[in-house]
């Protein structure tokens, strides 16, 4: 955590760490490994001066400059406010998502389903639609509302595989509906993609997600040797 912090911090002023010795070689690897996992929890405002203070107090065995009962008051706050900031932005993702689907919905060509699902046939294909539980090999982009994109099968360089019955409801619902070959742009709703949880540190809470599908067709189950 203390190198993960301060690294931030001279990063930005020009400080350069040496590197030179065992030690500090160990104690940079330490440091990031803290980092992620801080990042993993999305803590990403760190002090790091008091951090540092706080480490070499510990490592140094000296008395905490704050008490347990202050140390828990400002833990309690921070995901407090954390859990508050969240929900301010998924109540912010969820009225733009909904005025992105309100538009969208207006263009040409676009299909809306009951259950908020907005379609656009690029290419319409041929063949039969997939059942709900089968294995498909499909190329897909997926953006959030901004173009932000967040995946795509095209920037790995080749398509991928999975059970569809293992996907967002969202995904199952297009490509059940699609035929081999077709190519759709497809809107999903935040309850129909990710929901309030949202999806790791790309897709945040409520968010609606576009996606650009091309199903290329089924998969056929691997046969016993």
């Amino acid at each position: 955590m203390i190198f993960f912090s301060l690294l931030l911090c001279f990063a930005q002023t020009g400080f350069a760490v040496e590197l030179n010795t065992h030690k500090q070689k160990y104690s940079y690897a330490i440091g990031l490994q803290i980092g992620q996992m801080l990042t993993a929890q999305d803590i990403r405002e760190v002090d790091a001066d008091a951090f540092a203070a706080a480490v070499t107090d510990f490592l140094e065995k000296k008395q905490p400059q704050l008490s347990q009962e202050e140390m828990q008051g400002a833990l309690r706050k921070f995901y407090a406010d954390a859990k508050a900031a969240r929900a301010e932005l998924a109540k912010e993702n969820l009225a733009k998502g909904a005025k992105f689907r309100e538009e969208h919905a207006k263009r040409q060509g676009v299909t809306v389903l009951k259950n908020g699902l907005q379609y656009e046939v690029m290419s319409p294909g041929n063949g039969a639609h997939p059942s709900g539980d089968q294995r498909v090999e499909v190329h897909y982009t997926g953006k959030l509302i901004d173009g932000t994109v967040f995946d795509s099968s095209h920037s790995r360089g080749k398509p991928t595989q999975f059970n569809l019955n293992s996907v967002v409801p969202g995904f199952r619902e297009a490509i059940t509906r699609m035929q081999p070959g077709g190519k759709w742009i497809v809107v999903m709703p935040p309850e129909l993609a990710y929901g309030e949880k949202g999806a790791g540190k790309k897709i945040g809470p409520n968010e609606t997600l576009t996606f650009e599908i091309e199903y290329i067709g089924p998969v056929a189950a691997a046969q016993p040797k």
